[in-house]
């Protein structure tokens, strides 16, 4: 069962700010601990009752969070604009602290990451840096490169939100929309981001890794994790059928069973 959402004030560049977050089935507590990674547009109410039938169905705990500019998180102020490191910096910087915040002792119970878009880039950018502090990562739709599939249905994105109700739809989940779409759209259409590749950084990976995508996904292709392997020869691949971007709604259940397989199968960690 799932607890009520939380909040917790953390000084990021010298600013308080608040991180919004969910514990589920916080219970179980000796349970392995599985902590979500959200989307470009995402945040705890965004993932909607996936976090749940997961931890349930593998018999975890979870952790739930918005990022600043996210949900009910501080909202990123309107002349702050990020930078091409902005997954890095949540990666190596936020995500360590509110780990860190919530008492996770992340060297004694490594957990595991499970992120999705956006989020799984920062999962596996926080892999990277801290190889011993994770039990192991499931990635979906991951991003490690950008391709013009991605700038092109980013665009089309821009002009939805402008002139098609995708604003009202965005903004029962954030508190400040404006905050959440133009801090990601922003960064991704910015020219400077065009070159950005984590594919390199992925070397020092040695935790499991499930690197899941949806063959009709509008926002990257199959190389996206056919390159995340090549780097690391011992992730596992799955490409879902008839599932787009978001395989956690477009095939679930699917997910989830391979979700249970992958971690029943796989060692603390690869040597």
């Amino acid at each position: 069962m799932s607890t009520q959402g939380q909040f917790i004030s953390l000084t990021l560049d010298t600013q308080e700010t608040t991180i919004e977050y969910q514990w589920l089935n916080a219970e179980n507590a000796q349970a392995p601990l599985m902590v979500f990674l959200h989307e470009g547009l995402g945040s705890v109410a965004m993932w909607k009752q996936f976090p749940q039938h997961l931890c349930d169905a593998i018999q975890c705990r979870g952790l739930v969070y918005s990022r600043p500019g996210y949900g009910r998180s501080t909202p990123r102020p309107a002349d702050e604009k990020w930078g091409v490191d902005f997954m890095h910096r949540q990666a190596h910087d936020l995500l360590p602290r509110l780990l860190s915040a919530l008492s996770i002792d992340t060297t004694l119970n490594p957990p595991w990451l499970f992120g999705h878009s956006d989020g799984g880039s920062i999962a596996l950018l926080y892999a990277a840096k801290y190889p011993k502090q994770l039990a192991g990562a499931v990635v979906i739709a991951p991003h490690i490169m950008v391709e013009p599939l991605s700038i092109r249905s980013i665009e089309q994105s821009r002009t939805a939100y402008q002139e098609t109700d995708l604003r009202d739809k965005l903004t029962r989940h954030h508190d400040d929309v404006d905050s959440a779409f133009w801090g990601w759209n922003d960064i991704w259409l910015n020219p400077d981001f065009l070159n950005w590749n984590i594919e390199g950084e992925l070397k020092t990976i040695r935790s499991p890794l499930l690197a899941v995508q949806g063959l009709d996904d509008q926002y990257g292709t199959l190389e996206q994790i056919h390159a995340i392997q090549r780097q690391l020869p011992h992730t596992e691949i799955l490409e879902l059928a008839n599932c787009g971007h978001s395989p956690h709604r477009d095939q679930a259940e699917a997910l989830i069973a391979a979700t249970h397989r992958f971690i029943q199968r796989s060692p603390t960690t690869l040597h």
